[in-house]
C-alpha cells in the first residue's frame, strides 16, 4: 500500500466518497475501497494507507452481536488512532472513532435528517472546521455520540452536541455529511426509503434543500478538507 493512497471504509454502495473523490483524486491520491463485510481488512494492519475514511451506515456503532466484522473495522480505527496515522470518520465512521475513543453512543429521541448549519464550539472556531460557518450541512443519523472527558466536541446542534471532534491534526470525526453529491440525492432517498417514511421526512423539501444547499457545501468541504490536510502534513 502506497502512502498517497486514500482507503474508503464502505457500508452501502451509494454512501461513497461522493464529492470528496475528485478532490482526493486532485490531490494525486489512489482511491481504494473496501465493502465491509465483504472484503478483508487484514492487510491494512500491515500495509496502512497513508489516509483512511470510514464511511456511513445504517448499522449501529455496538452491534457487534448482529454484525460481528465492526470487530475487525474497530479494531482498524483503534490502531490508526493509536498510531496518529490520518483517519476520517464520517457518521457511521465518527461513531466507531467515539467507541474506539471510549465514548458512548446512544439512541436520539427523534432521527436528525436534513439540511442545517453547525455551531462551531469554542475549540470548533479554532479548527478546520470554520470553513462550515453558515453553511448547511445534510445531517442524517438516528444516534448520537457522547465523548469521553479528553476530547472536545467542535460542532453542535440542539438536538446532537457532539457533531464533531478531533484527535490531535490527524483524526477528525463528523456525524454530518459533508461528501453527499447533490446531483445523486436520488440513490439516498430510495435507499433509505423505510427509514425516511418512518421519520416523516418531507422527501420534496429534502430534493429543494440539496438543489439550494448542496453546491455550497461542496464548495466548504472542499476547504475544511484542504485545511485539515494542510494541518497533518505539516506534523508528519
Amino acid at each position: 500500500m502506497t502512502m498517497n493512497t486514500a482507503v474508503a471504509l464502505r457500508h452501502l454502495a451509494f454512501e461513497d466518497l461522493g464529492t470528496l473523490d475528485p478532490l482526493l483524486r486532485e490531490w494525486g491520491w489512489q482511491i481504494q475501497y473496501r465493502d465491509v463485510g465483504v472484503d478483508t481488512l487484514e492487510d491494512l494492519f500491515d500495509a496502512p494507507p497513508g489516509l483512511l475514511i470510514v464511511l456511513g451506515g445504517p448499522i449501529g456503532a455496538f452491534d457487534d452481536r448482529l454484525y460481528p466484522y465492526l470487530q475487525s473495522e474497530l479494531a482498524l480505527i483503534s490502531e490508526r488512532l493509536l498510531r496518529r496515522q490520518p483517519l476520517l470518520g464520517i457518521c457511521l465512521g465518527a461513531q466507531l472513532m467515539a467507541r474506539a475513543l471510549g465514548g458512548r453512543i446512544s439512541a436520539m429521541p427523534e432521527k436528525e435528517i436534513g439540511f442545517a448549519p453547525v455551531q462551531l464550539t469554542r475549540v470548533g472556531l479554532a479548527s478546520p472546521l470554520t470553513a462550515l460557518e453558515d453553511v448547511p450541512v445534510l445531517h442524517w443519523h438516528g444516534d448520537r455520540i457522547q465523548l469521553p472527558a479528553a476530547v472536545s466536541s467542535l460542532a453542535t446542534t440542539t438536538p446532537c452536541p457532539t457533531q464533531a471532534f478531533a484527535v490531535g491534526h490527524h483524526a477528525l470525526g463528523l456525524q454530518f455529511h459533508i461528501e453527499a453529491d447533490p446531483e445523486k440525492l436520488e440513490r439516498w432517498l430510495i435507499g433509505h426509503t423505510l427509514e425516511l417514511s418512518g421519520a416523516g421526512i418531507d422527501l420534496e423539501q429534502l430534493r429543494r434543500d440539496a438543489a439550494e444547499h448542496g453546491h455550497s457545501l461542496i464548495r466548504a468541504a472542499r476547504r475544511l478538507m484542504t485545511q485539515w490536510r494542510d494541518q497533518w502534513e505539516q506534523k508528519q
